[in-house]
């Protein structure tokens, strides 16, 4: 459990700062590329005001800066690369100005101001060898004015940006995991100790409680024999097997979750099942109840086939205590056609089962509806055998659940094949 609860705290800081991370990249990437489109924005806006080009009257006359827009300086705008074409509206001549441009042939000019001048939008891009374009256009009676603008600048600008901050942000990930596990056994330490005096406790508990109960269960004994079985002596032999199996379950529990090292090989869940099942056909019978058991020939699984044996003892044993009198229990185990896993199901009658909260059931010393079952309180469990199925199951890397279909209480356990 120390280790699930270790992987699980790790698991879940890690996905928090994964989380930060990734708002904050998204957030810084969408600001740059939010501000390269305002600067691209801007210059188109200062060739179109000035015909075509950048002068000091353009340095002298940039927009006015907002709050996510760095703006140019004076000398900055001359940076950018640009060429415009201006095209006469009724001979429909295109002159063109490719003074600061030099990769950019004129008929490549030629081409796009033909291609442009005729969409519907006044503004977008074009693209020649990979490179990107910003166009705007500016209509007159006259002539048709079209500008275009280098993007690559701002575009490697922005990448760069980009890299750099996924970069930071992989590094910073990778040394918070590796200073969070290496400091993540450091700060759970009071838990890890917390739970070892609790195993501890519980096992040297029941160990020392073994000892008075096999005294009160001898004297019992003796008192049968000299002055006969009576109401006392039998309702003392009750509550003594009673309390052994409570100490012996506590103890079993103690033990399992010390994660055991169990190696999981092919067993015969086939043979197994069947085996318990025709085992606890007369126990159901002393109880009026039916058993029955619907088992598939041949389903192999991957488990320990001592703790497997006690995974089923476990659901049969809940499911004849909890079946309505006179009811039927239910052990089933098929394949399934689709994961080819092994599914073991093991149901019993319930009319009180409807308003239970099934999601509680593996708790440990929950018992649903005890009341139930008042009438009989040597069949009362003590909430520890489900918590005990819930663990097995999870030293087989399996899934085990509960639910309530038409009037039935049904365990579901869900092995690899």
């Amino acid at each position: 459990m120390i280790r699930h609860f270790r992987n699980r705290f790790i698991l879940i800081s890690s996905t928090a700062l994964l989380a930060v991370l990734l708002t904050l990249i998204g957030g810084i990437s969408a600001l740059t590329y939010y501000r390269s489109q305002k600067v691209v924005d801007n210059v188109l806006t200062m060739l179109i005001a000035q015909d075509g080009s950048l002068n000091r009257k353009a340095a002298n006359q940039q927009p006015r800066n907002d709050f996510f827009k760095t703006q140019p300086t004076r000398e900055g705008i001359f940076q950018y690369r640009y060429f415009s074409a201006t095209i006469d509206n009724k001979t429909n001549k295109v002159f063109i100005d490719d003074s600061h441009i030099m990769t950019v042939p004129p008929t490549t000019i030629r081409t796009f101001a033909q291609q442009v001048k005729n969409t519907p939008k006044l503004e977008g891009n074009v693209y020649y060898q990979k490179t990107a374009y910003a166009y705007r256009i500016k209509k007159t009676k006259k002539q048709t004015l079209i500008v275009f603008l280098d993007k690559s600048i701002l575009t490697a600008e922005t990448r760069e940006i980009i890299r750099f901050t996924v970069i930071v942000g992989i590094i910073s990930m990778i040394l918070y995991t590796g200073l969070l596990i290496g400091f993540s056994k450091r700060a759970i330490r009071p838990i890890i100790q917390a739970e070892k005096r609790q195993k501890e406790f519980i096992t040297n508990a029941g160990h020392e409680l073994k000892t008075p109960l096999t005294i009160i269960s001898a004297n019992t004994e003796m008192q049968e024999m000299l002055s006969g079985e009576t109401e006392l002596t039998t309702s003392n032999k009750q509550q003594v097997t009673r309390l052994t199996r409570l100490v012996n379950e506590l103890i079993s529990l103690a033990r399992m979750e010390e994660h055991p090292q169990i190696t999981l090989t092919a067993v015969n869940a086939t043979d197994t099942v069947t085996e318990i099942a025709n085992s606890f056909r007369g126990v159901a019978d002393q109880n009026s109840k039916k058993l029955e058991a619907f088992v598939d020939d041949d389903i192999q699984i991957k488990a320990d086939q001592n703790y497997f044996y006690e995974l089923v003892n476990i659901l049969l044993d809940n499911a004849v205590k909890y079946c309505d009198e006179q009811g039927t229990i239910s052990i089933t185990l098929h394949k399934n056609p689709v994961t080819k896993n092994a599914i073991l199901t093991v149901a019993n009658t319930y009319a009180a089962g409807k308003d239970q909260d099934y999601t509680k059931f593996f708790d440990r010393f929950y018992r649903g509806d005890s009341s139930h079952h008042s009438h009989n309180k040597t069949q009362t469990g003590f909430g520890i055998g489900l918590s005990m199925a819930q663990r097995i199951v999870a030293l087989f890397k399996g899934k085990v659940q509960a639910n309530y279909k038409d009037g039935q209480l049904q365990m579901i356990v869900t092995l690899k094949a």
